[in-house]
């Protein structure tokens, strides 16, 4: 059976081989290529952020009877991220190399520990509170990924 924490960190693994190809792109100061990987990227995020908030978190705090806790904190990151994601879209369009790169490596340390904490916190939480219904929360999930 799979669990929501396999596939919440195989998306995890797939945001961050986007996020890689974008870095790469503008390091070699092909701005096309990296215009065209940082929407993809973008996407990419904000279909697992649509997969965590349309359905996933609301699902674990009617379940646990808390809306506060962890799926609070993974919000509020998920809005520091999209800032920072802001800034990077800025600094892309400005062809900004410098402030990208320095963009992305804040970035990369906020996803590390934003990651880790779903994977070993929430997301296994997720798995038990959430066991009888693994399988019908992980098609809304997809359902709300792909309306991204």
């Amino acid at each position: 059976m799979t669990t929501i924490t396999e596939t919440m960190h195989q998306d995890h693994e797939r945001c961050d081989i986007l996020f890689a190809e974008v870095e790469n792109a503008v390091s070699q100061k092909n701005w096309e290529t990296a215009d065209l990987s940082f929407a993809t990227f973008m996407h990419s995020m904000e279909r697992h952020f649509s997969m965590e908030e349309q359905v996933l978190f609301p699902a674990f705090e009617q379940r646990t009877g808390s809306g506060g806790g962890p799926t609070h904190v993974m919000r509020m990151e998920h809005q520091q991220i999209r800032s920072i994601l802001d800034e990077m879209k800025n600094s892309l369009a400005a062809q900004d190399e410098e402030g990208y790169l320095g963009e992305s490596e804040t970035l990369l340390m906020v996803m590390r520990q934003h990651n880790a904490k779903e994977e070993q916190i929430l997301y296994p939480m997720s798995d038990q509170v959430l066991a009888m219904d693994v399988n019908t929360i992980l098609g809304e999930m997809q359902a709300a990924g792909e309306a991204e």
